[in-house]
């Protein structure tokens, strides 16, 4: 305890000073450290309520309208039979499950159990994956039902224009569950960071984090998987026939653009447009204006397969303006030159890492059958046994392979500080989720 003295000096005339005594007691003296700590764990407790408080009205609002399409088109469609089942399933696939689910959720947020909701939460989120999966199906098979379907176009329309709705059409509630797992893999995370490990919640959050940022990769695959299959349709639906096949499993596309081929004799340069997928490029040429049908097409010229092409950059190693890139093929060499500095180097760099993909994935598949095959003495013992003719045909399988890897692998390598340009319409290769690629078959064009 310590005292301070407050008051004025005495002034002529007064008999004695007017002085006042004030006591202070002492303030706790708390360490830095521990002060520091406390405050962080106020601003954790802070925030988590925040989170907390925003995760249970928005799943309020989720579960409302989760209600609408289970009331009043489920179970009214069921009960009027104005779809067969096996429509009305393929259309809301399990979201009556999920409403259900959903509810129970719900139940534990509004309590504050946050982790043991979760934890009751995950083990169903096998509902969400089947509803994920049939989402682009479920679309396609309204759009039929709408155009052909009178009585349910009317129904429809009806119930959409119930007050409860608030304007909101079937199209906007249909794809609620796949949003709401986004939302849940960023309330899971703010939660899981603004928990204390000590915490009883923190290991439940933590494995609720795991388990929904699967189903929400999930979503983002088929996502990509759907706009690649567009773009695919589309270039199909640009090129002149119905012969070059594009729409082959595991192909993804690149990107596209118009460059010039040089010719091998040195006549005048000519304008072709490409169209680079994971496994081929394609060239194509401008069908004649004056066609009747076909004039805003394009008509396919050469499919080149990347499995066997050796990229290499003639021009464009400087900041001047264009360049030149070598494609080397089995039995064709292409030469495509751009004005574009930006568009050579991205083009270079597309190719390079599509050739580039393929021969890991060859190389990966030759080591698994290496390591697939007998030991040594098995296989001399075998050999006895096996006629000839199956031992030189499988030697003759394996070894091209080995040959187009290594080649393929050392000449697409980028030169330093090179300018990685984007161009319009393309795609991301690092994106495609990992497959066998498979070649175009029963293609009209000339197959190099």
């Amino acid at each position: 305890m310590f005292f301070q003295i407050k008051g004025t000096p005495p002034r002529s005339g007064d008999s004695a000073p007017s002085w006042t005594v004030m006591s202070f007691s002492p303030s706790p003296c708390v360490p830095a450290g521990v002060r520091s700590i406390q405050e962080q764990r106020e601003r954790w407790d802070r925030k988590r309520k925040r989170t907390g408080r925003e995760l249970v009205q928005s799943e309020q609002r989720y579960c409302e309208k989760l209600e609408l399409i289970t009331t009043y088109f489920v179970e009214i469609l069921k009960a009027k039979g104005t779809l067969r089942q096996d429509i009305r399933e393929s259309i809301f696939s399990s979201i009556k499950s999920i409403h259900l689910v959903n509810q129970t959720l719900l139940g534990h947020l509004e309590d504050g159990k946050f982790g043991v909701g979760f934890d009751q939460f995950c083990p169903h989120l096998h509902f969400y994956t089947t509803y994920v999966d049939n989402f682009q199906t479920a679309k396609k098979i309204l759009a039929v039902q709408l155009k052909k379907s009178k009585a349910f176009r009317r129904f429809k329309k009806l119930q959409e224009a119930r007050p409860e709705f608030h304007k909101l059409k079937l199209e906007d509630l249909l794809p609620l569950p796949l949003e709401r797992i986004q939302q849940y893999n960023n309330f899971l995370r703010d939660l899981t960071e603004n928990t204390s490990p000590d915490n009883p919640e923190f290991q439940q959050l933590s494995r609720a984090v795991s388990a929904v940022s699967e189903v929400a990769q999930r979503i983002q695959d088929n996502a990509r998987s759907h706009e690649n299959h567009l773009q695919l349709q589309r270039v199909q639906k640009l090129l002149k026939g119905r012969k070059t096949r594009l729409l082959a499993p595991g192909r993804w596309y690149i990107r596209e653009g118009w460059l010039k081929t040089v010719p091998p004799k040195g006549t005048e340069t000519k304008p072709k447009m490409f169209f680079l997928f994971s496994d081929i490029l394609v060239q194509a040429k401008r069908c004649s204006p004056m066609h009747p049908t076909n004039g805003d097409k394009l008509a396919c010229q050469r499919v080149y397969p990347l499995k066997e092409c050796i990229v290499d950059k003639v021009f464009g190693h400087t900041k001047s303006q264009g360049g030149l890139i070598s494609l080397t093929f089995s039995r064709a060499k292409l030469l495509l030159m751009s004005t574009d500095q930006e568009d050579i180097n991205d083009w270079y760099r597309s190719l390079c890492l599509a050739i580039g993909k393929l021969n890991t994935k060859n190389t990966v598949v030759h080591r698994r059958e290496e390591l697939l095959r007998p030991p040594l003495r098995a296989a001399t013992h075998s050999q006895q046994s096996a006629p000839a003719s199956s031992q030189t045909h499988s030697r003759k399988r394996t070894m091209p392979s080995e040959q187009g890897t290594e080649s393929g692998v050392s000449s697409c390598r980028p030169p330093a500080g090179e300018s990685a340009g984007g161009a319009s319409k393309k795609m991301k290769l690092s994106e495609a989720p990992s497959g066998r690629s498979q070649e175009s078959s029963g293609s009209s064009c000339i197959i190099l």
